[in-house]
């Protein structure tokens, strides 16, 4: 894609050259060839795939932050119940409702991003029929235009669940307009599910490659668009059409979790299940240096650890419950894309160099990397899903959650020791620092580390959709439509496989969702983006549990209003001058 690029701005910088040193001004009665439109900046299929493939990038960045943005970390859940920010980084919190409003830069991001990813799948789609472009095959053709509408209607559905009803703009625009006319949510919901219902047949069930989008992304996200709109039609005083939607999506679950092609893993698997067991190296005072090493921290890999290494994460890799991937390609990182990355121990690693620098210092593999803790786990996030009966899990293991740390320092009364956590949690500042390191985040053995990388990155291929999160879907639409014991039995199929001692019942499914909310925290931690989950769900979940789970104080005491909705962005609301656009419920004035 940067090739072509790059090729397109020479030869036009070579041909306005060429036109500024001609003598002759014939040429200024000549139409010009180098003005590029809509109609002609494409010529072949491959060009168009380009503009399919700078999608597949932008979601990439949206979903990875390479570049750290303040706006992505809160899309990925900075703010709710699961996430803050720890104390060195106080003035990034999304908690304080002193400063969150209508005027808040963070929505305005989140909101002309999914818009920046219509406009290109529009373009994509547009430029796909025009009669100038050859294609190789008509399947070759319907699935360029099933990715772009997938990808028009994931944007939909993002927007829907964030913001409510938005414009639904399906043309490309070639004037500057001030009029567009917000649609309600239920209904940017059933536009979202018309264009997925119109290209599903037109998707693969699988794909050679990894990365490339397939009919169960389609499948998982009708299933999660029906969720939604019986969930908002029964809001709207529609039962009857929404138990119908939730019926849908039971059964565009069903077609996941039960057609066959996808399933949960439970047997060791990937480049590295031959391993019984991995070490993690302890170095004094965190000096990687042969003469400071003086011990190994020996854990034991299981199946869930295998799902987060390097080669595994494909469907391709034989890794039944990728439905949807991101691609990560350290060659290419090397080469020429700085962003083919993933910044996850840097940007969610904790700091227990300053947390606790008596005790466990350095930035190496057994402090979890060099984290710099941009955003943090709440207590609810690290401790309180996996506490009393909760506490037996294969995803609470220490190869999967780590939670043993041994002191580095020699001079600590923990070194070469576990350090207790009472240690780690001895002061707020510590606590906000200090926190148990997902194998989500951080490895046991970092790829470039020969080459000058630090241990700030993983170089695997993460996730955009996961079987799991198609269950507890099915989970939530069962419950929602009266079938709690339905509901129990899906989340007990993650349970199941995780080795849980306790396996939930009816009577566990409570009307406020907590116990799925709580398996959710549990299975997708570092997956999800939890905001589109809590206000998908509507009512005040979003607040309650903000109010409940918050890490710092300022959301208990800024606060002070209910809302289900983030705001429609208030530059947004200016710009559109000839048609009025309604702010949401509760954010009016604020």
């Amino acid at each position: 894609m940067k090739k072509f690029i790059y090729k397109k701005y020479i030869w036009l910088f070579v041909l306005l050259f060429g036109v500024i040193s001609c003598k002759d001004d014939n040429f200024l009665k000549e139409t010009p060839t180098t003005f590029y439109t809509v109609n002609n900046a494409f010529s072949t299929s491959a060009q168009v795939d380009q503009a399919i493939v700078a999608i597949y990038s932008q979601l990439r960045d949206m979903w990875a932050n390479p570049t750290e943005q303040a706006w992505t970390f809160v899309f990925r859940g900075n703010g709710t119940d699961m996430f803050d920010v720890p104390s060195i980084r106080r003035g990034n919190t999304f908690n304080n409702y002193g400063t969150i409003n209508p005027d808040n830069g963070i929505f305005y991001s989140i909101y002309t991003a999914w818009y920046q990813v219509i406009a290109k799948a529009n373009l994509a789609i547009y430029s796909a029929n025009l009669s100038t472009i050859t294609w190789a095959s008509a399947s070759d053709k319907a699935y360029a235009i099933a990715q772009a509408r997938f990808f028009r209607a994931f944007a939909y559905r993002n927007l829907a669940e964030l913001f409510g009803g938005v414009p639904i703009v399906t043309d490309i625009s070639k004037t500057a307009r001030f009029d567009f006319k917000r649609a309600t949510r239920a209904e940017t919901y059933q536009f979202a599910i018309t264009e997925l219902l119109a290209i599903e047949g037109d998707l693969p069930e699988t794909t050679v490659v990894g990365g490339r989008l397939v009919k169960g992304a389609c499948q998982h996200n009708l299933c999660e668009l029906y969720l939604a709109l019986g969930t908002q039609l029964v809001a709207d005083g529609k039962a009857t059409d929404a138990q119908t939607a939730f019926t849908s999506s039971i059964a565009y679950g069903n077609k996941v979790i039960d057609g066959g092609t996808y399933g949960l893993m439970k047997a060791r698997f990937g480049g590295r299940k031959s391993e019984a067991t991995i070490g993690i190296p302890l170095y004094n005072n965190g000096v990687l240096s042969a003469a400071q090493l003086f011990n190994t921290q020996v854990q034991t890999p299981n199946y869930y650890w295998d799902l987060f290494q390097e080669g595994s994460v494909n469907y391709q890799d034989g890794n039944r419950e990728c439905i949807w991937a991101m691609q990560i390609d350290y060659a290419a990182y090397r080469a020429e894309d700085a962003r083919s990355k993933l910044p996850y121990s840097r940007t969610y690693g904790p700091v227990f160099r300053n947390g606790a620098p008596a005790h466990i210092t350095g930035t190496l593999a057994d402090a979890g990397g060099r984290g710099i803790s941009q955003i943090m786990p709440t207590m609810y996030t690290r401790d309180s899903v996996y506490s009393g009966k909760w506490g037996t899990d294969m995803r609470n293991s220490d190869v999967v959650y780590r939670r043993t740390f041994y002191g580095n320092v020699p001079s600590s009364p923990y070194y070469n020791k576990p350090i207790p956590w009472s240690v780690l949690y001895d002061n707020q500042a510590d606590q906000s620092l200090d926190y148990p390191v997902s194998c989500k985040i951080a490895v046991d053995k970092y790829t470039g580390v020969a080459d000058g990388e630090n241990m700030s990155n993983l170089f695997r291929d993460d996730y955009f959709i996961r079987l799991p999160e198609t269950i507890l879907l099915r989970a939530e639409a069962k419950q929602r439509s009266g079938d709690k014991a339905g509901a129990a039995a899906d989340i007990n199929l993650l349970r199941s496989r995780a080795q849980c001692t306790y396996m939930v019942t009816a009577a566990d499914m409570d009307d406020n969702f907590k116990t799925i909310l709580d398996e959710r925290a549990r299975e997708l931690v570092y997956e999800e983006c939890r905001w589109n989950t809590l206000l998908r769900m509507g009512g005040t979940i979003a607040v309650d549990r903000i109010k409940k789970y918050a890490f710092w104080p300022e959301a208990q005491t800024s606060l002070t209003f209910n809302y289900n909705l983030w705001p429609i962005p208030q530059t947004v609301i200016d710009a559109n001058k000839d048609v009025k656009l309604d702010q949401n419920p509760g954010w009016t004035g604020r």
